[in-house]
């Protein structure tokens, strides 16, 4: 049987993932990737504790962390490209030089 102590580590390990992504990567793409991976084992955090709970809040919040992560993803990419097309690199080493 599952239990929620086995979302909660399963979420706990894909947070770790995220976190350990965005602290060594230098790919902006993969880090936007690996804050994606956060924001969902978050998610399945509250999926979770509001099933054990017995409450519908935690979906509800789910449902608006899912809108402000897909914004974020329209908004993150639209950026990535305008700096693509004047750097041509998606290096985060390069985002200091972003005087036009």
């Amino acid at each position: 049987m599952i239990s929620v102590h086995h979302y909660l580590l399963l979420s706990a390990i894909l947070f770790s993932i995220g976190t350990l992504g965005v602290l060594t990567r230098k790919n902006a793409i993969v880090i936007f990737m690996c804050i994606e991976v956060m924001l969902n084992s978050v998610n399945l955090t509250f999926i979770a504790l509001s099933k054990h709970v017995g409450n519908m809040d935690g979906q509800i919040f789910v449902f608006f962390v899912m809108t402000v992560a897909a914004a974020e993803a329209a908004v993150g990419l639209a950026l990535m490209i305008a700096f693509f097309k004047n750097k041509e690199s998606i290096e985060v080493d390069d985002f200091n030089m972003l005087k036009w």
